[in-house]
């Protein structure tokens, strides 16, 4: 079958994007950890237009990564309610499985919620606030909608609905 190694590839490289951005967080010795401006600040404007990452429509990807250090948690979900986690534990182990009928149609509408359009980081203008805390990022066809666990954040409500689902309803803990 020709088509499966193909449909690999546009989450492999939507991960890899998305290691690059996760790892390149944290400052590099600068005391302000937010210090770059975002596009269209008093600062230097950024190049091209600026676009969202995303995913195809039903689909989601949660990457996760505590501090500069931590492993990288890679879950990625297709419509239908499989899911593949690679190194979901911090073990090093890829996970497979299926979320149940009940939890696939609570991601569908949570994903096909319009609200989440106003979640992503681009329309918040997002940037990360702390080093060291749990980055979640969570690609949907809407766009990337990045989470911290810093005091005093504040959670999109819709994408931590969706946080809170797929967190729950794969491991996390070590399968060997």
């Amino acid at each position: 079958m020709v088509a499966a190694p193909w449909s690999r590839i546009a989450p492999l490289s939507v991960t890899a994007l998305l290691v690059v951005f996760l790892t390149g967080c944290a400052p590099s010795g600068a005391d302000d950890p937010v210090a770059a401006p975002a596009a269209g600040d008093s600062g230097a404007e950024l190049p091209g237009p600026p676009q969202a990452a995303t995913t195809g429509k039903g689909r989601v990807s949660l990457l996760q990564k505590e501090g500069t250090e931590g492993p990288l948690r890679t879950l990625n979900v297709e419509p239908d309610g499989r899911w593949e986690c690679i190194d979901c534990a911090g073990d090093g182990v890829t996970s497979t499985g299926r979320l149940d009928g009940e939890q696939v149609q609570r991601l569908q509408r949570l994903l096909a919620d319009p609200a989440l359009t106003g979640e992503t980081d681009e329309a918040r203008g997002y940037r990360v606030a702390c080093v060291g805390a749990l980055t979640s990022s969570l690609l949907t066809s809407a766009g990337l909608i990045t989470s911290q666990d810093c005091p005093g954040e504040i959670r999109p409500p819709v994408a931590y609905e969706i946080l809170l689902l797929l967190t729950q309803a794969t491991p996390a803990v070590p399968t060997s």
